[in-house]
């Protein structure tokens, strides 16, 4: 698939000194231009955000984090090499780790436990749905200091010529809004990946004039079509292997990378890769109408509009 080559921001990548996210003091300024109207270039940026010195890890063999670097979204940049080439930033052997679809409850939690245990750290790509079903779980991937960008409003394709572009404007908008109600009003990274990894070029020209940057990947783990954990380990290091470093993409919605993740997190270690942390140099700016309708529809939550787990869990046996 082509892609607006002029939208990536050549100079996007900086490395930065820390290794905790941002996102935990982030502020939460202001809102951007009018939708009808979106701007090539932001309103006067909100000052970067103080970053907390760097958490001692309580365990020596962890994988850690090896370098953060920070990104100016200006433009609306892209990232992973199965869509975006303008950008090669990583290094032999390292990686970043990336997982799309939730919060989820059991799985999203399984996840950061094991990432904690590594000390390491990763993208969240929430889809805005499943943040207002479980802002707690989405508040508990903030405070491990992990990196939370969008995955739309309700994980629709947007090349589905059903949608109008309006229609896949507000998938973008409403997703934001969504992750930062959840978050408490605290707005998540101007970071995007989306569905499918299919990108219809005028949401793209869309994201550059919104400032945020787009996010594809350099291996799938397809751990969604996974039949155990085994077989996303394998089909990850396989591909890991023959690359030497990149983007990697997971999803925290689905048990079977939750189980893999411990023997994943080891081989990587073993193979002698090296975990990089990718921080935006602004949140993202979202847009008010959106963030009102986001308050309206959490309102009135009803048993249609959720899923069972959401209302009904098992806390004892």
């Amino acid at each position: 698939m082509r892609i607006a080559a002029g939208l990536i921001f050549a100079g996007a990548v900086s490395l930065h000194a820390s290794g905790l996210a941002w996102s935990q003091t982030a502020p939460t300024t202001g809102a951007a231009a009018p939708v009808a109207a979106p701007q090539a270039t932001p309103a006067p940026a909100p000052a970067a955000a103080p970053v907390p010195a760097k958490a001692a890890c309580g365990n020596p063999n962890a994988l850690g984090i090896a370098r953060t670097v920070e990104i100016d979204t200006t433009g609306g940049p892209g990232f992973g090499f199965e869509h975006f080439k303008q950008l090669d930033f990583l290094r032999d052997h390292e990686v970043v780790l990336t997982f799309d679809d939730g919060p989820w409850p059991v799985n999203t939690p399984s996840v950061l436990k094991i990432l904690a245990d590594e000390c390491t750290t990763g993208i969240f790509f929430s889809i805005g749905k499943h943040a207002t079903y479980y802002p707690e779980i989405l508040k508990e991937v903030l405070a491990a200091g992990h990196t939370i960008g969008s995955h739309t409003w309700s994980h629709a394709t947007l090349t589905n010529k059903k949608l109008t572009e309006d229609q896949r404007k507000e998938e973008i908008e409403k997703g934001f809004s969504a992750v930062k109600w959840a978050l408490g009003g605290v707005s998540p990274a101007p970071f995007f990946r989306f569905p499918a990894l299919q990108h219809p070029p005028e949401m793209v020209t869309y994201l550059g004039t919104r400032n945020i940057a787009m996010f594809s990947c350099d291996l799938d783990s397809f751990d969604f079509k996974a039949r155990n954990a085994q077989q996303v380990i394998d089909v990850t290091m396989k591909k890991l292997d023959k690359l030497g470093k990149g983007i990697i993409l997971l999803h925290d919605f689905h048990k079977h990378t939750a189980e893999a993740l411990p023997e994943l997190m080891h081989r990587l270690k073993a193979g002698g890769y090296k975990v990089v942390k990718m921080i935006p140099k602004f949140p993202v700016q979202t847009l008010p109408q959106y963030d009102e309708e986001i308050i309206k529809d959490v309102k009135l939550p009803t048993v249609s509009d959720r899923p069972v787990s959401s209302v009904v869990q098992t806390i004892s046996e």
